[in-house]
């Protein structure tokens, strides 16, 4: 049993040490990413949370149906990484924290407002991207729960070394995996439909 724990602590090292390029910025990630950082499996199709319904409302274009396109994750390229560390970094910047003390009553989903909570953050990182020209498959909002229970809106970006995470918290961009939540539901692709997230990470 010993040595099977010590051979667990080893394995665990050596995957802290293969993903120290995430903190690092993404550049120079290696593309043969896949078998270390996992893509967030979909599990059953659900309804998005009413507050997307009424963002999807206000902002149409957002939230439009595209075409349906075989393509999967996209290539994490040099461009696209300045691209995802640019969005975070400026999105976190221009938007004040402010908390919404109304629960779901008060829930709205704003683009680019100056002052909001994670949900804003998240669309509008989402919304940059796209301008940009990332394809919306590509960019998926994702609700979690947090440590303290709260629940807490993140953007999902799929690349095909792994689902990164967006997230007003941090500066960071990291792998999906390496973020300390649980999950609950994402958006699925080319769909305005959502769907529960596999509880394992491995």
């Amino acid at each position: 049993m010993r040595n099977v724990s010590i051979m667990a602590a080893g394995a665990i090292a050596a995957v802290v040490s293969w993903f120290q390029p995430a903190h690092a910025g993404l550049l120079g990630m290696p593309m043969g990413l896949q078998s270390a950082i996992q893509h967030i499996k979909l599990e059953t199709p659900t309804l998005p949370p009413m507050a997307y319904t009424q963002f999807c409302l206000r902002y149409r274009g957002e939230c439009r149906a595209r075409p349906l396109f075989r393509g999967g994750p996209v290539r994490l390229t040099e461009e696209r990484s300045a691209d995802l560390k640019e969005v975070n970094l400026m999105v976190n910047r221009e938007i004040m924290p402010e908390r919404n003390d109304l629960g779901l009553a008060g829930e709205q989903w704003l683009i680019n407002p100056s002052r909001g909570d994670c949900n804003d953050y998240a669309v509008s990182k989402r919304h940059e991207l796209l301008a940009r020209g990332w394809p919306a498959r590509a960019l998926l909002l994702s609700e979690v729960v947090v440590n303290s229970g709260e629940h807490h809106l993140i953007l999902v970006v799929r690349t095909k070394s792994g689902d990164l995470v967006l997230d007003n918290m941090t500066q960071v961009i990291k792998p999906w995996s390496r973020v300390p939540y649980r999950w609950v539901r994402m958006q699925m692709p080319n769909s305005r439909l959502w769907a529960t997230i596999a509880a394992s990470r491995v």
